[in-house]
Parts: C-alpha cells; structure tokens; sequence
C-alpha cells in the first residue's frame, strides 16, 4: 500500500476542511496526517496591532519554532503539503516547516503536491514553495489552490471581519460570508480523483493538466497584475520595519504607517491602477500577460 503524508497548518480550521474532503478519494492509501503548530500561538481572532506585527518577519520569510511533532515513516510515496499565504507569502508555520531538517529529509527523492487555502492571492507564495521544495530534492507535480472568488476589495472586507472578530458572519450583515465558498470546500475531492491512478502507478506527467480541466481553478488577470506589483513594494517595506522598527515601540509605530499605506493602496490606488491596467495595458500586452497566467497554473511542474 502507497505511504502519503499530509502535513499542513490551519489557523481557522478552513484548510482542515479542505484536506478533509480532498483526501477522501486517496483512502485506499496510507494516509498519515500532521498538523503543525507555532510554539508560541497565533492569536484567533487576530488584534489589529499583532496582525500587522507579523508583516515584516512573514515577507522576509524567516523561520519560527514550532512544536515538534513525529513522521512514522524515514521515506513516503507522495506528500501533501497544505498551506495558506499571508501577505503574498507562505505562512510563517509553513515557511518554518520547509526549514525543519526532518521534513526536508522525507521530501527528498518524492512527489510533492501542493494544497492553498486562501483569500486569492497565491502566486508569490507558490514560487517560495516551488524553490523550497526543489532544494529539498522533491519534485512538484501538482498543484490545487483554493480561493475566495468574491471581488477582491470585498473580500478583503470580509477576511478582515473574520481575522479580527473571529466570526465567520455576514459583515454589516450584507456582505458575503469570509472565506472560501463552503461548495468549493465541500468538493475538494474532485480534484484528487485524478492523483488515485498516478499515485498508485507512479506516473505525474499529466497530472495538473487532469486537475485543471476539473474547471473551477484559474487566475484573474487583475489579481496577477496586482501581485506583480504588490510582491516589491511588500519587500521594501518589510525591510524598512525591520530598518526602523529597533524596539517594539518603533516597530508598532512603522506596522501602523503600513497598515493606513496598505488601506489607501489598496482602496484609493489599486481601482485606478486596475482602469489603467485593462484599458491600456492588457491589451497591449495580452499575449505575454496570457502566457504569463498559464505559467503559474504550471509553475514548477513538468506539464
């Protein structure tokens, strides 16, 4: 019987219910599940002040502690590796769990598939996924994000009542509820039908190209311009908090100069940019921006 391993962490518990119900056409395998966990905990609901405290540690990607935790097994078959972004970045457990040696020792020498869990941007995290697990010696072979497909300033709205009421309600009581559509999570395991016959035949080529003519995964070309964009000034800022940001006075200072930056960014700028972008840009450049989208759907595996 084929060994999988399926590691992840869930802060909410939404990307739990995801694997939960993707995982359930691979039953016929041996499947061991681990979650992870920081060693100091992530508040639930978040404050405004600690969610934002995390920014520049997370764009800079640097490691954490977690809780130790056991694999039963030296070597598996296949590897699940669930993660949610946060600031265009892989969480800070998952960017910890790439840097623990006994993780990178089982993804050596084995396919990896990669499971999101997200509000809608994922790009950049993947590319930080895609180099970790290539330097661990695995090889990607599959790809399967979930996202929020409300608008994006809406849901925007919504994670933020979600991250920092703790309730996954209706916000003002019209908008959307917060997260990824219960549909969409309640039919996760129809894009795992397709790994049952390569898991057990050992043959990838092909697979993410079965998963995405499962429809219902793609990606806006608003959210990928945006992401281009918001990556690099993610990064400047990220090192201009840890620059002056010397104490936990001055740091709280510059993660709120951030926040109110981010607001008019991304309410005040970022519907501008996006006129500009589709009546001008877009199509002058449609076929690169095309090529482009497709490359991530692949990034990282073998078509």
């Amino acid at each position: 019987m084929k060994d999988i391993l399926v590691i992840n962490y869930s802060q909410t518990g939404q990307l739990d219910q995801i694997l939960d119900n993707f995982l359930e056409p691979l039953k016929e395998f041996n499947i061991e599940r681990v979650k992870v966990e920081p060693k100091t905990p992530f508040p639930f609901p978040w404050s405004s002040e600690k969610f934002f405290n995390i920014f520049p540690e997370t764009v800079l990607e640097e490691p954490i502690e977690l809780v130790g935790f056991e694999l039963q097994k030296e070597k598996y078959d296949f590897i699940i590796v669930g993660y949610q972004p946060w600031y265009l970045s892989p969480s800070m457990p998952t960017t910890a769990l790439f840097h623990n040696e006994k993780f990178k020792a089982v993804l050596n020498n084995t396919p990896v598939a990669t499971v999101i869990g997200g509000r809608n941007m994922w790009l950049n995290s993947q590319k930080s996924l895609v180099k970790w697990i290539e330097a661990a010696g695995g090889k990607l072979v599959a790809n399967v994000p979930f996202i929020d497909k409300v608008q994006n300033h809406i849901s925007a709205l919504t994670i933020l009542h979600w991250m920092l009421k703790g309730e996954k309600t209706k916000r003002w009581g019209i908008l959307p509820l917060p997260g990824i559509d219960q549909r969409d999570i309640k039919e996760a395991g129809k894009y795992a039908t397709p790994f049952v016959d390569a898991i057990q035949n050992g043959k990838y080529k092909g697979l993410q190209s079965s998963i995405l003519n499962k429809g219902g995964i793609g990606i806006n070309y608003s959210i990928l311009f945006i992401e281009m964009k918001a990556k690099r000034l993610f990064y400047i800022w990220a090192n201009i908090i840890k620059k002056k940001g010397t104490d936990d006075k001055k740091k709280a200072l510059w993660c709120k100069i951030f926040k109110y930056y981010l607001t008019i960014a991304l309410f005040v700028v970022s519907p501008i940019l996006l006129i500009l972008f589709y009546a001008i840009i877009l199509p002058l450049t449609f076929n690169s921006k095309r090529r482009l989208k497709d490359s991530f759907l692949y990034l990282g595996i073998e078509k």
